[in-house]
């Protein structure tokens, strides 16, 4: 074995091109999907929310029913052309402005609801419906 002396020492740094940030940002953070976002940083402690996630559909409905999910407490859209999905999350006061995207919505081939960020049974025909009745306070 050779006694030779070093001529390089490398860098300490393991990234040398760039300074990465070592948090994500708000808006990273928004982006999670909500089970990972549960998994990484324990459940979030939010209200009884209904989220209705659906594509791009045929229709004169579709633009109405995506500024209506815009406009929702929390909307994420994903994927891209004709596989956008839209995301959009009601929660109990909301009511109304869910039914008026249920209204174009509801056909449209698809169609998910979440109750608190999961798919439950008969969410579409049991939920939805009992959610209906606190309109009519």
């Amino acid at each position: 074995m050779s006694t030779t002396e070093r001529k390089h020492r490398p860098l300490e740094r393991f990234w040398p091109y760039q300074e990465l940030v070592e948090e994500p940002t708000a808006e990273e953070l928004a982006a999670i999907d909500p089970e990972l976002h549960a998994a990484l940083f324990g459940a979030r402690d939010l209200p009884f929310s209904i989220t209705v996630v659906f594509g791009v559909f045929d229709g004169p409905g579709y633009p109405a029913a995506v500024a209506l999910a815009k406009a929702s407490a929390e909307y994420r859209e994903t994927g891209r052309d004709d596989a956008v999905r839209h995301r959009a999350r009601y929660f109990s006061p909301e009511a109304g402005r869910l039914r008026d995207l249920w209204v174009h919505v509801g056909e449209a081939p698809g169609v998910e609801v979440l109750i608190d960020d999961r798919p439950v049974p008969h969410a579409r025909e049991l939920w939805l419906p009992l959610l209906w009745f606190t309109l009519l306070r």
